[in-house]
């Protein structure tokens, strides 16, 4: 696999507890990610799936199936997955990336039986600073704040909705 990837390890804040491995996704052609292992340690990171100049129009969602398989069998098996729902983009490039990418991986969620879920922008944005809308700093600021340190906006995003997933029993507590 040739993507560039950045991975940051943590371990589990309290009084976070079990066993269940989760994955949380910022898709994106940076995609922010952040799991939280059988062992309890969160890790966290980013990858580029940037294409490369002589790639097919579908490379890169062939390396994000590969990272994702790659995932699931260093930190796995996977039990869920979290990602950020984005439903406006600022470019249509970003549209079509985020609809490839969310593609792959319902379907890689769907064959090997991972149930898979949608985080609202405002929902993770509120539940890590408190408000709705808060920019890229202030949730870097806020992942700070929990004891992390996120490389970028995109792995403050994943941190933030792998915290969600935590703390609200995947939007149920």
């Amino acid at each position: 696999m040739n993507t560039q990837e950045q991975i940051s390890t943590h371990p589990l804040p309290e009084p976070f507890s079990g066993t269940k491995t989760i994955l949380a996704l910022d898709l994106g052609t940076t995609t922010g990610w952040a799991v939280r292992g059988y062992d309890s340690l969160i890790t966290s990171g980013t990858v580029c799936f940037k294409p490369r100049r002589y790639d097919g129009g579908g490379m890169r969602y062939l390396r994000f199936t590969n990272w994702l398989t790659e995932i699931d069998r260093l930190s796995g098996p996977i039990e869920a997955i979290y990602f950020e729902e984005v439903r406006r983009h600022v470019g249509t490039d970003a549209a079509h990336v985020f609809g490839g990418l969310l593609a792959v991986l319902t379907s890689w969620g769907e064959l090997r039986g991972v149930p898979y879920q949608g985080v609202p922008v405002g929902t993770i944005k509120f539940h890590a600073t408190g408000k709705g809308n808060a920019n890229k700093d202030a949730m870097i600021a806020a992942v700070r704040a929990r004891g992390f340190d996120p490389a970028d906006d995109n792995e403050a995003d994943a941190i933030a909705i792998l915290l969600w997933a935590l703390e609200t029993n995947g939007g149920v507590a």
